[in-house]
């Protein structure tokens, strides 16, 4: 595993670590969806140097790789966003 992808995953995995329960599980149902609703805050787990993104009609986004913010409460997207500036 190059350096890179090792800190990709680190930074991944820390990120699933400030979620609840709860929010673990709307993330689940999140990504049994086929799509995103247009104009949605998410952060692509493949792209986490490209930071908060919205989603666009005519975009392909694999679900599976994203977290979508309204899966998640405004404080813990607070402590992500802050955890993406470190």
């Amino acid at each position: 595993m190059t350096d890179a992808k090792r800190a990709e995953h680190v930074a991944r995995d820390t990120i699933l670590k400030l979620l609840s329960d709860e929010e673990i599980a709307k993330v689940s149902t999140a990504e049994a969806a086929s799509e995103l609703t247009e104009g949605g805050e998410y952060l692509d787990f493949e792209h986490l140097d490209q930071g908060v993104q919205r989603a666009k009609a005519a975009a392909k986004i694999t679900i599976g790789h994203v977290l979508p913010r309204s899966a998640v409460c405004d404080e813990t997207w607070s402590k992500i966003i802050a955890q993406l500036a470190r």
